[in-house]
């Protein structure tokens, strides 16, 4: 989804929100449920309605055929999904208001989940009779007309977003403490494009939302695409996810993004549905930090936990202490960590979120990061800036596997991306798809795909040049308007010089100036709006330029090379004279200041600061001197 769109979203749950806190007697933490439903019918029926012609068409076609299939039986085979009449939104939404909404909403998914076994109990129903009373049955109706006008091409990880937003405006307990957060879209992105899982079996741990398997799921279509690949999609997912409304979420995800697998509810440290040990292809996960209560006698003898060692405090309790309590793993972390490399087949590639303190813990925890070095399958590690998650501040680090690299000499790639962020809101940062690919493109010259480089050089170059075409047509529209305004702006400052100087009949030179005045404001109000267009076509092309430029001045060969205060190609020796340390700040050396910019785009930004203040100050002493000259009008 666009920006503008996940703004009109937002703004349509807080209606929404606000509609329930008033009119039913929900409390704030039970808003997303039913809310959520209703979106899950809305991109169900936008995903449906973008295949329903070409249904009907083969329908059509088979009424000469003696093998005849049912219209469900046609949409499954070929797309996956079914969605019966009743259950279309814009069946529900012209619903007159005298019928039972609430029970139409549940007919509805009663109909889909028969239609998809995966989501059977997983969609809600009960839920919407709790919006109506004997006095008003019209709050599902309401809801309805909240979303109706989410747009056809809206895409992504919209429940996500959702998610995300109940999270941080409402606060649902499944999304608080035990070191629990939402992973940012942009931060899912960067780790699907690093570890590329185009095809296979992914296993998403703790999976929540289902975010991880969406954003891989687009990352496949855009290489598809790339490599004019038309084979069908083969990537089959597999979540865990240990809260039962989430996994109802990740379900219904699943469904609406047309994604192959299973989400099975269980607790990851002591159950194991999808029988992880060497199974995956892939596999990603943001899984809770700094959990201290798992039972370290249920997990130390799983094999996908010990493999490199288990964390354990290495002092023993005493007898009559053992007698009280139960041995507890002293931090889950590196549980998760172990999960992570011994799930991978030997081929396989990871890629985790943990938090920074994993990178440098000691005792126990030091001596499996030894062993998995040692084994040669860490193969990046990425510290993140701040700011980017959006209900916890605590700083994170990226961990990323690769299963092939087992056996060889242990090389580790360290990237330092604390400066590499767009600035959202005073609390808040995130990746633009540019950072993404740029920290991406790194990864690949390390692993040698030094093309990868070539073409994402060349598409930054098509983007600049494709708007500076659009600028330079635009140019002369800019220039003609600039001329208009000057002329409109000289007629007014006659007729003022007229009115100052006294030649002329003050009524007809008032009657004459409110005429230049509407000419002026109409020629200014064009004027600016070109500029503004003309201005954003042109820093869209410094934008891309600036790209091309960061990538060509940190690697000008085209090839893979350390970077001070970005990344670094460590050994084992290195890592060895660090004391196994995995904190990319140890390696990459100093970073730069906090701004994250150069002295040359620190020179560049003020530039262009100074050169707006001038424009502004300049239209403000014009305003000033209009405002003057209407008082002194009116005085006459």
């Amino acid at each position: 989804m666009t920006a503008e769109q996940i703004k009109e979203l937002e703004d349509s749950l807080w209606q929404a929100a606000d509609k329930l806190r008033v009119d039913s007697g929900l409390k704030a933490s039970e808003y997303a449920t039913p809310i959520l439903g209703l979106i899950f019918l809305r991109f169900a029926s936008i995903k449906y309605n973008k295949v329903k012609k070409d249904i009907e068409a083969e329908l059509e076609a088979q009424k000469s055929s003696r093998m005849q299939r049912e219209k469900h039986e046609i949409a499954i085979d070929k797309y996956g999904f079914y969605l019966p009449p009743e259950a279309e939104y814009d069946y529900l939404l012209n619903l007159p208001e005298k019928e039972d909404i609430a029970k139409a909403i549940k007919v509805a998914m009663e109909k889909v989940e028969l239609y998809k076994p995966e989501l059977k109990d997983s969609l809600p129903k009960d839920e919407y009779f709790k919006l109506v009373n004997d006095q008003d049955k019209t709050l599902p109706k309401t809801l309805l007309k909240y979303f109706k006008d989410i747009p056809e091409d809206a895409t992504g990880d919209v429940f996500g977003k959702v998610y995300e937003y109940f999270l941080a405006e409402f606060a649902l307990a499944e999304g608080q403490g035990g070191g629990e957060f939402f992973t940012p879209t942009s931060v899912v992105k960067l780790m699907v494009e690093i570890i590329e899982p185009y095809r296979g079996k992914i296993l998403d741990p703790a999976c929540g939302s289902g975010g991880m398997f969406v954003q891989s799921s687009y990352f496949i279509d855009r290489r598809k695409e790339e490599l004019h690949d038309t084979d069908n999609k083969d990537l089959f997912v597999c979540g865990v996810e240990r809260t039962p409304e989430t996994v109802k979420l990740a379900r219904m995800n699943l469904a609406v993004n047309g994604l192959r697998g299973e989400i099975k509810p269980a607790n990851s440290y002591y159950d194991d549905p999808f029988d992880s040990y060497q199974n995956f292809d892939f596999v990603m996960a943001n899984p809770p930090f700094n959990v201290d209560d798992v039972n370290l006698d249920r997990v130390k003898a799983q094999k996908r936990f010990s493999e490199y060692g288990i964390p354990q405090n290495k002092t023993k309790s005493s007898a009559k202490k053992k007698e009280k309590e139960v041995d507890t793993v002293p931090n889950a972390n590196y549980l998760w960590i172990n999960l992570f490399a011994t799930s991978l087949k030997p081929e396989g590639r990871a890629a985790l979120v943990m938090a920074n303190s994993a990178s440098d813990a000691r005792n126990s925890e030091a001596d499996i990061r030894k062993n998995l070095i040692k084994a040669g399958v860490i193969d990046c590690m990425l510290t993140l800036p701040k700011n980017m998650f959006y209900t916890v501040t605590l700083p994170a680090t990226l961990w990323f596997f690769d299963k092939s690299k087992a056996g060889s000499e242990p090389k580790v790639l360290f990237i330092d991306a604390r400066n590499i962020f767009r600035q959202v809101t005073r609390a808040l940062r995130e990746f633009t798809e540019e950072h993404i690919q740029n920290i991406a493109t790194i990864m690949r010259l390390h692993r040698g795909e030094t093309e990868r480089l070539t073409q994402l050089l060349e598409s930054y170059q098509q983007k600049a040049e494709d708007y500076e075409v659009k600028a330079n047509a635009l140019e002369p529209s800019v220039n003609e308007a600039v001329a208009e305004y000057d002329d409109a702006k000289l007629v007014w400052d006659e007729i003022q010089d007229r009115i100052t100087t006294g030649k002329g009949e003050a009524k007809q030179l008032k009657n004459e100036l409110g005429k230049a005045g509407t000419a002026l404001t109409k020629a200014q109000k064009a004027k600016e709006e070109l500029e503004k267009e003309y201005k954003a076509l042109t820093d869209k092309v410094a934008y891309f330029n600036g790209h091309i430029n960061w990538l060509n001045e940190r690697f000008p060969n085209g090839v893979y090379d350390d970077v001070i205060g970005l990344c670094k190609s460590a050994s084992l020796k290195d890592i060895e004279e660090q004391d196994y340390s995995l904190n990319p700040g140890r390696y990459v050396g100093v970073v730069i200041d906090e701004d994250g910019l150069t002295e040359e785009e620190f020179l560049s930004e003020m530039k262009g600061r100074h050169k707006t203040l001038t424009i502004l100050n300049a239209k403000a002493r014009d305003l000033e001197n209009s405002i003057e000259s209407s008082f002194n009008i009116l005085s006459l």
